[in-house]
């Protein structure tokens, strides 16, 4: 059986808009994506982490590293055929101060960490969902600024170059989904179901499934 790794944050966890719940299986999208798949002996990893980063350290929640934890999940469901990796929009956070520079080059070494166990051709980037305007305001996520919601809009294209320069392949979230009114940051049910068809038919285009 093929197993493709889901990592990324709170959208790729499930996380359901303004609570702190999870989506249930047959609504997050990654599990709308192994339904999908369900013919074609696939497994797909769900290694989604509310808070995740790239690289950076939460001083309020442990473990959120996205580069350091990676080799031990790597490990863990060893051997991996592919991978999705969604990363970015936490490290937009005013605690890190990060451009979407440093954020892309922080990415791009979860890249290098992917590509110790994952051949390039079988790696889709995809650069997260932008942030809404109103996303800081305090009844949503005071975690983040107005200059968050700008670098968030920088993600694009600096992801777009960061996968071409490691030989993997890209997708922009922003291009398909937009957050929830209700938060500024995360997917509804709606757009978790698109998002999944979406990512389908890009892995089939690829050659992935």
């Amino acid at each position: 059986m093929k197993q493709i790794l889901c990592y990324g944050d709170s959208n790729t966890w499930g996380l359901i808009p303004g609570t702190t719940e999870r989506y249930p299986w047959g609504v997050r999208w990654t599990s709308l994506l192994q339904e999908k798949l369900r013919d074609r002996d696939v497994c797909i990893l769900e290694e989604g982490l509310c808070g995740r980063t790239s690289v950076f350290e939460d001083n309020f929640r442990e473990n959120r590293n996205g580069l350091k934890t990676l080799p031990l999940i790597l490990q863990t469901h060893a051997p991996i055929d592919a991978a999705i990796l969604m990363l970015g929009t936490n490290d937009c956070k005013t605690l890190y101060r990060a451009s979407a520079w440093m954020i892309g080059k922080g990415i791009s070494l979860c890249i290098d960490a992917l590509k110790q166990d994952i051949s390039a051709e079988n790696i889709l980037l995809i650069s997260p969902l932008l942030l809404g305007k109103d996303v800081w305001k305090p009844e949503k996520d005071p975690e983040f600024d107005a200059a968050s919601v700008q670098t968030s809009g920088k993600l694009r294209e600096v992801l777009r170059k960061v996968a071409q320069t490691q030989g993997v392949h890209f997708l922009a979230a922003s291009d398909i989904v937009e957050p929830s009114t209700v938060d500024d940051e995360h997917m509804t049910a709606e757009g978790h179901a698109i998002f999944a068809q979406v990512i389908y038919e890009k892995l089939d285009e690829i050659n992935i499934v």
